[in-house]
């Protein structure tokens, strides 16, 4: 066991292979069977979906919860290896998440079959997809603020893009106020989401 959880390659295809074996067990237990329908596809790309979602919300929330809060309590000669480390890596698994999410998310919506409606936050359905379409919205918003404004800037203030000293400044400062801008999102966009998997109550 300390093999598998030693190396963390092996730890995550352990995860996917017991999710197989409780799935398996599951089926044959209950009788369901092994068709895979529409239904377990949706079903799939939602586990896909929230999956994604975890990672970039955890991540989202590592950095405002965890590390910008406590980067003033670092000796200096210790922040390069955030960095140039840490940051580097977190930010690589917190733009990828934010990809998925998106791409998982549109997926499940055009498979459900309210794709349109959510976008124009349900009034093509009479209100029916507003909660997940106002969730929609913002993750959409939130997944262009990683891409194409705190990546970026990201880049300026980590040093990948060498820039001067004031430069690296305003980048590190617009990097943080949108990375805060997608934490106050995130607080409404998980209660829409969840709101529109239970009834649509807002």
């Amino acid at each position: 066991m300390g093999a598998i959880l030693s190396d963390l390659r092996k730890t995550v295809i352990s995860g996917f292979v017991l999710t197989l074996i409780l799935f398996i067990i599951v089926r044959v237990f209950t009788g369901a069977g092994f068709g895979l329908d529409m239904d377990w596809t949706r079903f799939f790309f939602r586990w896909l979906h929230v999956l994604s979602g975890v990672m970039w919300i955890g991540l989202l929330w590592y950095f405002n919860f965890v590390q910008i809060p406590n980067m003033g309590n670092i000796p200096d000669d210790q922040k390069p290896a955030i960095g140039k480390v840490i940051a580097p890596a977190a930010l690589w698994w917190f733009r990828w998440g934010a990809m998925a999410t998106i791409a998982t998310g549109l997926i499940l919506a055009w498979m459900n079959g309210y794709l349109g409606a959510a976008l124009v936050i349900g009034l093509t359905d009479g209100g029916a997809s507003t909660a997940i379409g106002l969730g929609m919205w913002m993750g959409i918003v939130m997944w262009f603020n990683v891409w194409f404004v705190i990546w970026p800037n990201q880049k300026k203030a980590l040093g990948i893009v060498e820039v001067g000293a004031d430069e690296k400044a305003a980048a590190a400062r617009t990097a943080m106020l949108f990375s805060r801008t997608n934490t106050l999102l995130s607080v409404p966009m998980l209660f829409c989401m969840v709101a529109a998997q239970n009834g649509g109550f807002m």
